[in-house]
């Protein structure tokens, strides 16, 4: 028996069958990996983000959230926060600060972030109106933003606008004995 090379390759009709099969899966892949816009909302946002020096001197409100790519909650937040910014753009500054970034370390020491997420409210002028730590719903969020585009006091929810000094009795009261304001990180969890 002689085989020539010819009679062990394939039939034009299978190279095109093989072809079309890749390319239809190769489709599919591509849809469901999130097509075009593959990215999670949390990633979304933080490819998007200013600066933070550029957001708080530009003119615009500015919301500065803290967080982590590991961060249940902030994950779980994060569809709420893009709809939010894709709603207010242009008239509000979205600014993400990843806490598990040290370039961020002296931001973190400033505004005092012992937990995340955490969201900093910055008037046009760039001055802290008030600050919020944990979930918030869309409409928190919504109703937030609105206060701060229309210059008016911050909504009054569980947990914002929390001064420093309310927020580390928090902390002090729940572990007293290991509580030391120079090691809480936050990414420790009391």
């Amino acid at each position: 028996m002689d085989e020539s090379p010819n009679s062990s390759s394939l039939s034009q009709g299978q190279r095109f069958f093989l072809l079309f099969a890749v390319f239809v899966l190769a489709i599919l892949l591509f849809f469901l990996r999130g097509g075009f816009d593959s990215q999670k909302p949390l990633d979304q946002l933080a490819r998007r983000s200013l600066l933070p020096e550029i957001a708080l001197t530009n003119g615009k409100p500015t919301i500065l959230e803290f967080y982590a790519d590991w961060c249940e909650i902030c994950q779980k937040m994060a569809p709420a926060m893009l709809s939010a910014e894709k709603k207010s753009f242009h008239k509000l500054d979205f600014v993400l600060l990843n806490v598990d970034n040290e370039r961020w370390q002296d931001l973190i020491d400033e505004y005092k972030v012992y937990g995340i997420p955490q969201l900093n409210f910055f008037d046009a002028s760039g001055s802290l109106r008030g600050s919020a730590i944990g979930l918030r719903s869309e409409d928190q969020i919504d109703k937030l933003i609105q206060a701060l585009l229309e210059d008016q006091p911050l909504p009054e929810f569980t947990g914002v606008g929390v001064t420093d000094q309310l927020l580390l009795s928090s902390f002090e009261s729940k572990n007293k004995e290991s509580f030391k304001t120079d090691k809480v990180k936050p990414t420790d969890h009391y």
